[in-house]
């Protein structure tokens, strides 16, 4: 196991970076079109195709799920994903016919990172969409998930942290992989006020960001916030997070497991999911595996992995951004 996204069978991760404008798109491509869901919670998210996840819909499956920097500018990412996929013959179509193309399905969710400092003066040619098909051809390098200043978490800050990208994976007890892949750009923090150590510290597996242990004691103050941002503005922060699984699942399965994955922010940010935060997870299964048994308890297994490994995810991107520094 890699330890990462790539370890569901049946799907791709591109990432692609621009150093110069502190900016970047993260990119999940499915070999065949995934069930998939969608949780938003915080106050000021951006999104995508959020709505053709929503219950009751005409389409089940996704082609591909972007994540991007640049608040609205980057939803352009996902706009060259889906022509492109559109030229390669992919896409939801009801009644093929000839001419006519199919309709690519590529959810979308992004984050703020306009006010970090790097070249945004593109005028009317925003990087997003030339960076959206870097990642698509990236993913088909199918190379692991590089972590913290990477993708859409290039340019991100997790309080007063760097934030980056960070995946994390785990094998159920029956043989399900469960896997997230998280960008952090968070308004709260991710460490215990006053140290060096993670809220996520009591999940980390083998020391995957610096096995530095669970603070020494209570937290004293519970409205010590610690490292968060000191001056939050609207819209300005978000987690934005894809949740793979080869289990196979329904769709409001897959929602099921969404809203539980959503813990893993709770576990690993403080405070989390607040007015200035846009928090975003989607749920995609590759349906390579059957469930094993009762499928409420089967689904309640994953849902608790999946928070489990969301969390160790986003100590992961901000373990390996500090390193790297910004």
């Amino acid at each position: 196991m890699r330890n990462n996204l790539t370890d569901i069978a049946g799907l791709s991760v591109g990432q692609a970076e621009d150093e110069a404008v502190r900016t970047g798109v993260t990119l999940v491509v499915f070999d065949e079109p995934a069930i998939a869901a969608i949780d938003v919670r915080g106050g000021g998210p951006g999104t995508r195709e959020s709505d053709v996840l929503r219950p009751g819909g005409l389409v089940e499956g996704v082609d591909a799920i972007v994540l991007s920097g640049g608040s609205v500018y980057g939803l352009g990412a996902a706009d060259a994903v889906c022509a492109s996929l559109g030229a390669q013959g992919r896409g939801y179509a009801l009644m093929p016919q000839p001419g006519v193309p199919a309709s690519p399905i590529v959810p979308a969710a992004i984050l703020y990172d306009l006010a970090n400092g790097g070249a945004k003066d593109w005028g009317d040619s925003p990087p997003y969409a030339r960076l959206g098909r870097a990642a698509l051809e990236n993913a088909g390098l199918r190379a692991p998930v590089r972590l913290g200043r990477a993708g859409a978490g290039f340019g991100a800050r997790a309080g007063s942290l760097p934030g980056g990208t960070g995946s994390a994976s785990a094998k159920s007890r029956d043989g399900h992989t469960v896997a997230a892949l998280v960008c952090v750009n968070s308004f709260g923090s991710v460490r215990v006020p006053g140290t060096q150590q993670f809220w996520a510290a009591p999940f980390e597996r083998d020391g995957e960001f610096g096995g530095l242990g669970c603070a020494p004691g209570p937290v004293v103050d519970l409205e010590d916030w610690g490292e968060a941002k000191f001056n939050p503005a609207l819209r300005t922060n978000t987690t934005l997070a894809v949740i793979a699984t080869d289990a196979v699942l329904t769709p409001d399965q897959a929602r099921r497991m969404a809203i539980m994955a959503q813990d893993g922010m709770a576990r690993a940010i403080r405070p989390v999911h607040t007015p200035f935060d846009g928090d975003v997870v989607f749920v995609a299964s590759t349906g390579r595996l059957a469930l094993s048994g009762p499928a409420p308890l089967c689904v309640a297994g994953l849902g608790s992995l999946a928070a489990d490994c969301l969390a160790r995810a986003i100590a992961r991107a901000v373990h390996h951004a500090c390193m790297t520094g910004v």
